[in-house]
């Protein structure tokens, strides 16, 4: 039974952003990994060009408004408020869920990074959270210091919440199905789809993952 967040499914590629793999096309790879099945958009950027990044997301948000795919903010709450984004990603050190929600409404999708400790998830829905992030699960080249996780996490936490489960970390076509089957509504990734050399063949790849039909026995 697939999930909704908003009105959006919630449900199969969660496709993040980042600005060293994309150059001056990003808004063009984004579309590709929606042609390629992204349910999800997190459009994130570290950087403190604050100009280049509300361009950035802009263009993002259009091509996501056209497929109807929802365009969530990796931490900074202002820059979703700004040009209206669906939804925001907060961290351990970013505002809190409650601040975020008084600043974005009731409609906004607010996700959290719960690493890999269910206290953190615990407190995040308390706090009014949509859905719950765990990882990384495997080694990363976008986060090589992110604490691990283990499968069993999605299992724990799928029992105890009745929200959308993300999982992100090194994940690939290869090694996302025992993930999906542990829990995960959603498998976040990064440079597996958008490092890709065909990102549109990259996000099927991952996508179709969640149509087989093992998955649903």
């Amino acid at each position: 039974m697939s999930r909704y967040l908003k009105g959006f499914p919630f449900e199969g590629l969660y496709a993040i952003t980042d600005s060293g793999l994309h150059g001056d096309d990003i808004a063009h790879q984004v579309e590709r990994a929606i042609e390629g099945g992204a349910r999800v958009v997190q459009y994130r950027d570290k950087s403190n060009d604050n100009a280049r990044r509300t361009d950035e997301a802009g263009a993002i948000l259009a091509v996501c408004r056209r497929h109807g795919v929802p365009l969530l903010i990796n931490d900074d709450v202002e820059l979703a408020q700004r040009i209206q984004a669906q939804g925001v990603h907060l961290g351990l050190d970013d505002v809190g869920v409650a601040e975020a929600r008084r600043m974005l409404g009731e409609n906004i999708i607010i996700g959290v990074s719960c690493y890999n400790r269910i206290d953190l998830a615990r407190q995040a829905r308390a706090d009014g959270a949509d859905y719950l992030a765990f990882g990384r699960f495997f080694s990363s080249e976008s986060k090589p210091g992110a604490v691990q996780a283990n499968p069993g996490l999605l299992e724990e936490a799928r029992a105890l919440f009745d929200c959308p489960l993300v999982a992100i970390g090194g994940i690939t076509a290869q090694n996302g199905r025992p993930l999906i089957e542990a829990g995960a509504d959603m498998l976040a990734v990064i440079r597996g789809v958008f490092a890709a050399d065909d990102v549109s063949a990259a996000a099927r790849s991952i996508s179709q993952l969640f149509m087989e039909p093992e998955n649903h026995a």
